[in-house]
C-alpha cells in the first residue's frame, strides 16, 4: 500500500511540476508558476524515496508505467481531452509491465 501511494504521490507531483513549466514557456502564463513547478519536483523525488526497494533502477523503472498512466489522466482530467483507445492501451500495458517489474519475484 506504501508504495502504491508513494508512486501515485510522485507522478502527481511530477507531471504537476512539469506542467508548471510548460504553462509558462508553452501556453504563456506566469513564470510565478516555476516557483511551485520546482517545490512539486523536489516532493517528487522524495516520494520515489519512500518505495520498497533495494534498488533505485527498479524504483525508477516500475515508476515508470505509473506515470505513463497518471499522465493519460492529467490529459483528461486536467486538459480535458479524453485519452483514445491507443493512449489506454499503451498506459495498461506500460502498467503490467511496471507491476512485472516492482513485484517480481527475486
Amino acid at each position: 500500500m506504501r508504495t502504491t501511494l508513494a508512486y501515485a504521490g510522485a507522478a502527481f507531483m511530477e507531471i504537476a511540476g512539469c506542467f508548471a513549466f510548460w504553462a509558462w514557456l508553452r501556453l504563456g502564463k506566469s513564470a510565478l508558476l516555476v516557483i511551485p513547478g520546482i517545490a512539486a519536483l523536489i516532493l517528487f523525488a522524495y516520494l520515489l524515496t519512500l518505495v520498497e526497494s533495494e534498488a533505485a533502477g527498479r524504483t525508477f523503472a516500475a515508476y515508470g508505467g505509473v506515470y505513463i498512466l497518471a499522465s493519460v489522466a492529467w490529459l483528461w482530467l486536467a486538459e480535458g481531452m479524453q485519452p483514445d483507445k491507443w493512449d489506454l492501451s499503451g498506459a495498461a500495458i506500460c502498467l503490467i509491465g511496471a507491476a512485472i517489474i516492482i513485484a517480481g519475484p527475486r
